[in-house]
C-alpha cells in the first residue's frame, strides 16, 4: 500500500496511482486529525472524495505516531495525552475517541488504537504495551460501529517471542476481520524480524489477511510473502525519492551519485514504467542537482511503481506455484 500520510502519497496524483494501478492506499488517523481535522473531511463527503481517490483506504490508528513523541506525550492504560508536533498544542486520545476519528474519516479499513513498543525495550515494557494494546483492542471493537468499515486488530510484543503468541492470541480471540503485525521495522536487526515473523505466523488465522506494519524494502516484502503476510505499508518509496534514489532489480542505485552524470541508460532496464520508457540516469541527475520538482516526482513514480509490480509478480508467482523459483531469480539479481 502506498502511504499517502497527509491524504496524498507525496508527488503523485491519483490518476498515476491508478496507471499504476494501486488497489490501496493508506494514510494517517493522527496527522489528518491534527490537520485538518475529521471534521472537515467528514464535511467534506469522507476521506476518499476529500482527496480523490476511488480505490480502496486503510487509515493507521495513529499509534505509532504518537508514541514516537517520546517526551511529547504521557501514556496511561486509559489512552495518551501528548503535544502536537506542529504548534504545541495539547491532545487527548483514547481507543473511542480513535475509532471516533476513523469512522468519520471513512476509509474501507481502520485500525485499533494500539502501543507500539520502541527498540530497544525490557521485558516488562513490552509486556505492559501487549496488555494495553489488548485491552484497547476491545475497547475499539466495542466502541467500532461503521459496518461497511473492517477494523483490523494488531499484534505487539516487541522482540519476545512468548509476548508476541500471547498478544496473536488474545487479539485474534477477538474475531476481527484481519491481522496487522505491529512494532517491527523499528531498529531491530532484519533477522531478529524474520524471527519474530516466524514466531507470530502459525498463531494467525489463515482465512484472514495479515499486514506487516512499516515494511517496504524489497527484500523484507520478499521474506515477509514468504512467511504468510499479505499486505504492507511504507514511506520508503517516496522517501528515497526524495533523496536521490531509485530502486532497480539489481539493487538501489543513488542517482545523484557522479556515476550517473553522463549514463543515458534508464533508472533501470527491466522496468517498463514511464519514467525508465522517457529519461535516462543522466537527465533525472540533472533534474536533482538542479533541485527541479520533477526529480522527486519521477523517481516517486517509478520507485512505487517498482513495488507495485514487485508484488504483481509475487502473486502471480504464487498462483502459478512458482514462487521458490521467483525467490532465487530475485536473489540472484538483487543486491542489498
Amino acid at each position: 500500500m502506498p502511504v499517502g500520510t497527509q491524504a496524498t502519497v507525496k508527488t503523485l496524483t491519483p490518476d498515476e496511482l491508478y496507471q499504476m494501478e494501486a488497489g490501496i492506499i493508506l494514510s494517517n488517523t493522527y496527522h489528518l486529525h491534527l490537520r485538518p481535522g475529521e471534521d472537515l473531511i467528514a464535511q467534506a463527503g469522507g476521506l476518499h472524495r476529500f482527496m480523490s481517490w476511488n480505490r480502496g483506504l486503510l487509515t493507521d490508528s495513529g499509534g505509532f505516531q504518537v508514541f514516537s513523541l517520546k517526551g511529547l506525550r504521557k501514556i496511561d492504560d486509559n489512552g495518551v495525552h501528548f503535544n502536537s508536533h506542529i504548534d504545541g498544542s495539547r491532545h487527548y486520545l483514547t481507543p473511542e475517541i480513535v475509532m471516533e476519528i476513523e469512522q468519520k474519516l471513512g476509509a474501507d479499513i481502520a485500525m485499533c488504537f494500539d502501543e507500539c513498543s520502541p527498540y530497544p525495550c525490557s521485558y516488562e515494557e513490552a509486556e505492559k504495551a501487549v496488555q494495553r494494546t489488548s485491552l484497547w483492542a476491545y475497547r475499539c471493537k466495542n466502541y467500532h460501529s461503521r459496518s461497511e468499515q473492517a477494523l483490523f486488530g494488531i499484534i505487539q510484543g516487541s522482540i519476545f517471542a512468548e509476548l508476541r503468541e500471547r498478544s496473536a492470541r488474545e487479539i485474534t480471540d477477538l474475531n476481527f476481520p484481519g491481522y496487522a503485525i505491529g512494532g517491527l521495522s523499528v531498529g531491530e536487526p532484519k533477522a531478529q524480524m524474520y524471527e519474530m515473523l516466524d514466531n507470530t505466523d502459525k498463531w494467525l488465522p489463515f482465512d484472514k489477511p495479515r499486514y506487516l506494519m512499516g515494511v517496504g524494502a524489497p527484500e523484507d516484502l520478499v521474506e515477509g510473502v514468504k512467511r504468510g503476510i499479505d499486505m504492507f505499508d511504507c514511506v520508503l518509496p517516496t522517501r528515497l525519492a526524495r533523496h536521490g534514489t531509485a530502486f532497480t532489480h539489481q539493487g538501489k542505485l543513488v542517482v545523484r551519485n557522479a556515476g550517473c552524470a553522463a549514463d543515458f541508460s534508464p533508472l533501470d532496464d527491466y522496468c517498463d514504467c514511464y519514467v525508465c520508457k522517457n529519461y535516462s540516469r543522466a537527465y533525472i541527475r540533472h533534474l536533482i542537482k538542479s533541485e527541479e520538482m520533477l526529480a522527486p516526482r519521477l523517481l516517486s513514480y517509478h520507485n512505487v511503481y517498482f513495488i507495485l509490480k514487485l508484488m504483481e509478480k509475487m502473486r502471480k508467482s504464487l498462483q502459478e506455484g512458482k514462487f521458490s523459483s521467483f525467490c532465487e531469480k530475485f536473489y540472484n539479481k538483487y543486491r542489498f
